[in-house]
């Protein structure tokens, strides 16, 4: 357990609001290296990526236990720490979570607020930080801080009326941060301004979403941000270079 609390802290502690730490969002081992290779100090795994890699669709299409034997082929063959995307949790305990992601060398999670076995219906805002009490309280049980990236989807499904949507990001995910989440993940593309309130108005560090190529670091260190993840835009990206390479052997 030594080690892996000590990449739970190091990547706890990469998160800085305005010097926004980079984790490259990879799918497999190959991707993981590359993305250490380049020079990057920590990573995170998204769904959607790890989940077109095996064929099968995002929203919990791929199994939890599916999902930690790709974890465990990254993290067997990197030395930075581990960031899991878990989508809704699975149906799971979070003590099932949590053991799972360790168990696999993760140090790291996001937990969503879209139930997709439900219906993909929207947890409420205290149904979402009760869930992630749970996993900080199990994380804390193991002794390993494992760092909880609470995650809303208000803006991706853009649920209600645009005019309070921030309003009601900003209370949902201040709950979360009273129940043990480390870091913030309001999901979405957001004009300035409104990336801007949401890091100024809540209580931990948020994470954003970036797409490779543009905007650039600079542009989330001055709007507050202290974590950019790429979702699934880098695999996007690559594929659409590996079609390019591949159209002039067609």
């Amino acid at each position: 357990m030594t080690s892996l609390e000590t990449r739970a802290k190091t990547l706890l502690a990469l998160h800085r609001p305005g010097d926004p730490v980079v984790l490259p969002t990879v799918w497999d081992a190959w991707s993981a290296n590359v993305a250490v290779s380049a020079g990057f100090s920590g990573l995170t795994m998204g769904s959607h990526p790890v989940a077109d890699s095996i064929g099968r669709p995002d929203g919990e299409g791929m199994s939890f236990d599916e999902l930690l034997a790709r974890v465990a082929q990254v993290t067997a063959s990197v030395q930075v720490p581990v960031s899991v995307d878990i989508e809704s949790g699975y149906g799971l305990e979070p003590l099932q979570l949590i053991d799972g992601l360790l168990a696999a060398g993760a140090v790291g999670l996001n937990i969503e607020d879209t139930v997709h076995s439900e219906g993909k219906r929207l947890r409420d805002a205290q149904e979402h930080a009760d869930l992630v009490r749970g996993l900080r309280e199990a994380a804390d049980a193991t002794g390993v801080h494992v760092v909880v990236n609470a995650r809303t989807d208000l803006f991706l499904r853009q649920d209600g009326d645009e005019a309070d949507r921030v309003d009601r990001a900003v209370a949902r995910l201040t709950l979360a941060a009273e129940a043990g989440a480390d870091v913030l993940y309001p999901v979405g593309r957001h004009a300035d301004d409104v990336l801007r309130r949401l890091t100024t108005e809540l209580p931990r560090p948020v994470n954003a979403i970036g797409q490779p190529g543009t905007p650039a670091k600079s542009y989330f260190a001055e709007l507050g941000v202290a974590r950019v993840s790429f979702g699934p835009f880098l695999q996007a990206a690559l594929a659409t270079e590996a079609t390019r390479l591949l159209d002039a052997w067609k």
